[in-house]
């Protein structure tokens, strides 16, 4: 089998298939598609043609129509169901002295590694502090820099309010991870230039899928602000050399619930 197969028997020749391939490496001829010159180097793996193909003719070497899951239209939200679930979602600063399930973190890191990434290059590689004391320790290697900050870099920092932060957490406040059961990271690759938007699109897909399951999410910017430029917690990351953090996210079940969904300042477009 080359770059894909054809069931000629279900194809019938539309062109979707050579229409929607982000690559243009599937042309047409005698009304099948076929690959164009060197497409297997070129060819993503993004499964475009597979999934767009209404009679599943086509079959990448890497993935079939049997391999997808069908697009369910009665699941597909309205207008006014998806403006309910975006603006639904609140950011959780609150949680239960309750550990989720390991099989539930995979779960919602399974729906998040879909997001889409530049060239489906799929940077992103997770990380996930599941203990609660070690999600303290860290935390208090958040606070050992933003106390170096504030010594070193004073304006910035107090600009920050990290001398509320840090007084917080003296008087045994965790005014950086929210008494979070757990983080969840998102690193890559600080040399290849799609890793920073690849995370940031893979941890709001996160964020988004935590509460439909049940949970509770905000991001951790003192975490990853700190996980960025400290050296002595990138080291307890384990983060090698090149790799580096573009996101953090708190997780865990929800104490308190949402009754309605505040109003935000109108958007300011400018049409050109």
């Amino acid at each position: 089998m080359g770059l894909f197969s054809v069931n000629k028997d279900l194809c019938n020749g539309d062109g979707i298939c050579a229409a929607e391939c982000p690559i243009k490496i599937i042309q047409m001829k005698e009304n099948l598609p076929q690959p164009v010159h060197n497409a297997e180097a070129m060819c993503i793996n993004c499964g475009h043609c597979v999934a767009v193909c209404p009679k599943a003719a086509l079959s990448l070497k890497t993935l079939s129509p049997e391999q997808c899951l069908p697009v369910n239209k009665e699941w597909m939200l309205s207008p006014e169901q998806a403006e309910h679930f975006l603006r639904s979602r609140r950011s959780i600063r609150n949680y239960k002295n309750k550990a989720v399930d390991k099989t539930i973190l995979e779960q919602l890191i399974h729906v998040a590694s879909f997001a889409p990434s530049g060239h489906n290059a799929q940077p992103v590689r997770w990380q996930v502090i599941y203990e609660r004391e070690e999600v303290k320790r860290l935390s208090g290697m958040v606070i050992d820099w933003m106390g170096y900050m504030l010594k070193e870099h004073t304006g910035i920092a107090k600009k920050m309010h990290f001398d509320l932060v840090t007084a917080g957490w003296t008087f045994g406040m965790d005014t950086v991870s929210r008494g979070a059961p757990h983080l969840i990271l998102a690193n890559g690759d600080k040399n290849d230039l799609s890793t920073p938007s690849a995370c940031t699109i893979a941890m709001t897909y996160l964020e988004l899928a935590a509460q439909p399951l049940g949970l509770g999410s905000c991001w951790n910017g003192f975490f990853n602000a700190a996980a960025i430029s400290w050296p002595p917690l990138q080291k307890a990351l384990g983060l090698e050399q090149n790799q580096g953090n573009f996101g953090a996210m708190m997780v865990g079940y929800p104490v308190y619930k949402y009754h309605r969904m505040p109003l935000r300042n109108a958007p300011q477009i400018k049409w050109s």
